[in-house]
């Protein structure tokens, strides 16, 4: 499967964004998806994941309460919606898919990545 990931951007501290990752392929509902991001001189880290139907999901503490995942299968795409965006959010992120239902929280159960997409808050 492929992934492009889209939305990054520059944006003030409070504020929010959406970022979009399109996967090709017609398999893309039996994945389970993830977000993970990487600050610059930081190891990549992760952010959010969705199990395959979308009925479970899990976030790191950091951003529970500001970020929500979701996804479409019909339209093989997942989203992460950023509000309360704060400096330290700051990194590019990454979408990955992982060749099974359920989600993890590891960066290597995940077998196809996106490009990244850069998210700059500034204060």
């Amino acid at each position: 499967v492929q992934l492009q990931a889209s939305g990054g951007g520059l944006v003030q501290a409070g504020g929010s964004l959406r970022l979009s990752c399109a996967a090709s392929g017609r398999t893309f509902s039996s994945y389970a998806m993830g977000w993970f991001r990487q600050a610059p001189g930081k190891e990549r880290e992760f952010v959010a994941a969705i199990s395959w139907s979308g009925g479970s999901t899990y976030y790191q503490d950091s951003v529970k309460g500001r970020f929500t995942i979701s996804r479409d299968n019909a339209k093989n795409t997942v989203y992460l919606q950023m509000n309360s965006l704060k400096p330290e959010d700051t990194a590019v992120y990454y979408c990955a898919a992982r060749n099974d239902g359920w989600y993890s929280t590891s960066q290597y159960e995940y077998a196809y990545w996106g490009q990244g997409t850069q998210v700059t808050v500034s204060s």
